[in-house]
């Protein structure tokens, strides 16, 4: 076990268990949406549709699941004390799920007042969680390049909030401002800044710690957050009307950044001691493929321009980073996650002279690789349905079916906390039966 974690200061196992059990089934509804709507979806990046489903998963799917995980990381991992987290998620929680639902069927019916309350909701819900969360990675004694990326993680959900209700708010008022602009900000703080960052922070710590693999090495821990905060900076400034000489030069370091990240992850994975893969590990290196595929197939692009002007140029990069990144990881992560966390309070409800259950015992390993399987299925036939449009809506069911499977191991996973938990108590009620 690594030995800097906090155990003492683990919030509430409820307080990162309502994110986690949210998040797979804004994965159903998106993947249900491109089941019904069809072709059309993936058409362009800018159709109701796409905006639609993209949204059901980086503000439904992927937010619930990484505020879930950094409520948890911040007070065990990094030391920080976060204030009232109990009281802190039951604002949050729903404020973003209503925010998450609403905005979908703004795009879909392109209502003003929808865009305008999810806008709101939104800014209230992340402004308390940044404001906390932030507090709290600022008032730790910790130090260390996981620190750095988490505190800087932060920061970029903060720009990626505040971008995202110009937006919707111009939507909803009719306000004439640069929107395909602003809208290239938004998406690159939210996945080149709050998403990536937290990965690689979490990625820091818990690669070694679950996966057995040498550490980092320490000076590419120290230089990859803030250089990632850096091009994301001059990205912003050029995005927004000031156009370089050196943009080009800019968009290659980002796309060398992230590539670097996912060949180190992939290295240290290759030199881990313990040899037998399993669903995480599995889950943790598609998504390195995957990000490695999204800077080649951006280099591509920038060199061919009839293939990059394609309108279906972004829905592949989209597909890529979305389902085959970030919902990988998160999966994958989510597997470790929860069974450690039923172990770790579990264990201090036993007391040391107990022995808890295993943590195997809590989501059965073949369900996880199956659902580990269909998520892989369901991503290439995604990726597939670019070029052959007619394959759209077999991709969406199965991409659903992945994220309802996804939701019932969750789900069985804190059933067997559940069902562990009352065993405990009822053997120390009765301690001489």
């Amino acid at each position: 076990m690594h030995p800097n974690l906090s155990f003492e200061q683990a919030p509430p196992i409820s307080v990162p268990y309502r994110f986690f059990m949210t998040a797979p089934w804004f994965g159903v509804a998106a993947g249900l949406l491109l089941a019904i709507l069809g072709p059309e979806v993936l058409e362009s990046r800018w159709t109701s549709g796409a905006l639609a489903a993209t949204h059901l998963l980086v503000a439904g799917f992927m937010l619930q699941a990484m505020c879930g995980a950094l409520l948890q990381f911040v007070p065990v991992a990094a030391g920080g004390n976060v204030w009232r987290p109990r009281l802190l998620t039951a604002f949050v929680h729903p404020v973003l799920i209503v925010a998450a639902v609403l905005l979908p069927i703004a795009f879909l019916t392109t209502r003003g007042p929808l865009f305008i309350a999810a806008a709101y909701l939104f800014g209230v819900a992340i402004a308390a969680y940044v404001v906390v969360v932030g507090l709290a990675l600022l008032r730790t004694p910790g130090r260390g390049p996981t620190l750095l990326a988490l505190r800087l993680a932060i920061v970029s959900l903060g720009v990626t909030a505040v971008f995202g209700i110009v937006l919707a708010t111009s939507l909803g008022y009719g306000r004439n401002l640069p929107l395909v602009q602003i809208t290239h900000v938004h998406a690159a703080w939210g996945l080149g800044g709050w998403a990536l960052l937290l990965l690689v922070g979490v990625s820091y710590y818990v690669v070694p710690m679950f996966q057995l693999t040498p550490p980092y090495p320490v000076r590419f821990t120290r230089v990859l957050p803030p250089a990632l905060i850096g091009v994301l900076v001059l990205w912003s400034w050029q995005a927004g009307g000031v156009v370089a000489p050196w943009q080009q030069a800019v968009f290659f370091s980002g796309m060398l950044l992230a590539a670097s990240y996912a060949a180190m992850t992939l290295i240290l994975q290759g030199r881990r001691r313990r040899k037998i893969p399993d669903a995480t590990l599995t889950f943790f290196r598609g998504a390195m493929v995957c990000l490695i595929a999204i800077a080649v197939s951006s280099l591509a692009f920038v060199h061919n321009e009839d293939l990059g002007n394609h309108p279906r140029a972004a829905i592949w990069l989209g597909l890529l980073a979305i389902p085959g990144v970030f919902v990988s990881a998160i999966s994958g992560m989510l597997y470790k996650i929860l069974p450690f966390l039923n172990w770790l309070h579990l264990q201090r409800l036993a007391g040391f002279g107990a022995a808890p259950p295993n943590m195997r015992e809590m989501i059965p390993e073949a369900a996880m690789v199956g659902q580990m399987r269909l998520h892989f299925a369901a991503l290439a036939t995604l990726l597939l349905a670019v070029p052959l449009p007619p394959l759209t809506r077999p991709a969406g069911f199965l991409f659903a079916a992945s994220c309802v499977w996804l939701g019932v191991n969750l789900a069985g996973g804190v059933r067997n906390y559940l069902r562990f938990k009352a065993r405990i108590l009822s053997a120390a009620a009765c301690p001489g039966s």
